[in-house]
C-alpha cells in the first residue's frame, strides 16, 4: 500500500527554497507518528534538504543519479523498483516528497495523508493536482492552535475509492 504524506497551505504550497515555509511543530509530530516503523520514500532533493536519514524508519531515496550514495539509506533508481518493494512490504509505504516524486506515483497511491494549513505562504514547490473524485475523505481532525502552533490546520486522510 502506498500512502502520501505532506503538509500544504491554502494554495497547495509544500515548499520554499528547499524547506518548509512554516513552523508547525504539531505537524512534525504527526509526520513522525505516521511514519515511524514504516518505510519512507523521498527524492534526492528532499533527502538533501532533510540532511540525514530519519530514525526508526527505512529510508529510501529515489534518484536517477546512479552515483548517489548515503549512509543509512537505501537507494532506488526507478519507479518499478519502488512498486516491487511496496508489493513485498508488510506495512504501508509512506511517500514523503518532493513534488516530482508525488507526481510520479499519483496513479499508484492508495491513501493521502494531508495537513491543510489555513494560511498562505510564499512557495516555489506545489503538490501536484489530484483527481479528487477518486478519493474519499475518511478522517478530518482539527489541529490544536497554541503559542507554538499558530496556524489553523487540520489533518485529513483520503482513501482511494
Amino acid at each position: 500500500m502506498l500512502r502520501y504524506i505532506w503538509a500544504q497551505d491554502k494554495n497547495g504550497v509544500i515548499g520554499y527554497k528547499n524547506d518548509l515555509p512554516w513552523q508547525l511543530p504539531a505537524d512534525l509530530r504527526y509526520f513522525k507518528e505516521q511514519t515511524v516503523g514504516k518505510t519512507i520514500i523521498m527524492g534526492r532533493k528532499t533527502y538533501e534538504a532533510v540532511g540525514r536519514p530519519l530514525p526508526n524508519r527505512v529510508n529510501i531515496v529515489l534518484t536517477t543519479d546512479t552515483n548517489f550514495k548515503a549512509d543509512g539509506i537505501v537507494v532506488m533508481h526507478t519507479k518499478a523498483e519502488v512498486l516491487e518493494y511496496a508489493k513485498q512490504a508488510d506495512h504501508p509505504i509512506m511517500i514523503t516528497g518532493g513534488s516530482s516524486i508525488f507526481e510520479l506515483f499519483k496513479e499508484d497511491v492508495d491513501e493521502l495523508y494531508v495537513t491543510l494549513i489555513d494560511e498562505t505562504f510564499p512557495g516555489d514547490t506545489y503538490i501536484p493536482s489530484f483527481d479528487w473524485e477518486n478519493y474519499q475523505l475518511v478522517s478530518d481532525v482539527e489541529g490544536a492552535v497554541d503559542e507554538k502552533n499558530i496556524y489553523r490546520h487540520q489533518y485529513q486522510i483520503y482513501r482511494k475509492k
